[in-house]
């Protein structure tokens, strides 16, 4: 096997891996990745705004907006005026969110994050360089994109 199929087998794992994660975690909590990540992120800071989250996964507030809606209608989150500033609205995890986060599968995502992180400086630098150009040769370094494992779109960033 040449170095240019083993590449795209490469690729495509990558892709595959993401893809069936995604199906779990829509099968056990139902929720997108991209949903679960927002959901997270909330519950670790106990109140959040759309804002914040938007700056944390480099979003645009209104695909915050939009997936803080979904986790709204399936009861994962609410919306709570601020008692400190009553034009701001805060995000709070319900229980039953909480409950989503403790039932869900070890993500991929965090899988990731906790092997990347164990790597050597210049191994996650070699890595990352080499991801970035893969990236680009695909054309897709324009390409909005949140850090969340996910074959599902986002809308555009601000």
């Amino acid at each position: 096997m040449d170095r240019v199929d083993t590449s795209l087998i490469a690729l495509r794992r990558i892709l595959r891996a993401t893809d069936q994660f995604s199906r779990k975690l829509a099968q056990s909590v139902g929720l997108t990745a991209a949903q679960f990540r927002v959901l997270q992120i909330v519950a670790e800071k106990g109140q959040c705004t759309a804002t914040a989250i938007s700056l944390q996964m480099r979003i645009s507030q209104a695909t915050v907006t939009s997936l803080v809606d979904k986790l709204v209608s399936q009861e994962m989150v609410v919306r709570e005026r601020s008692q400190t500033d009553r034009r701001q609205t805060n995000i709070v995890a319900t229980e039953k969110g909480r409950q989503a986060i403790a039932d869900t599968p070890d993500p991929l995502q965090q899988r990731f994050v906790r092997k990347f992180s164990a790597l050597e400086d210049w191994e996650q630098a070699a890595l990352i360089a080499s991801l970035e150009r893969v990236a680009s040769m695909l054309d897709a370094e324009d390409i909005d994109a949140a850090p969340v494992l996910d074959t599902g779109e986002f809308q555009g960033t601000t």
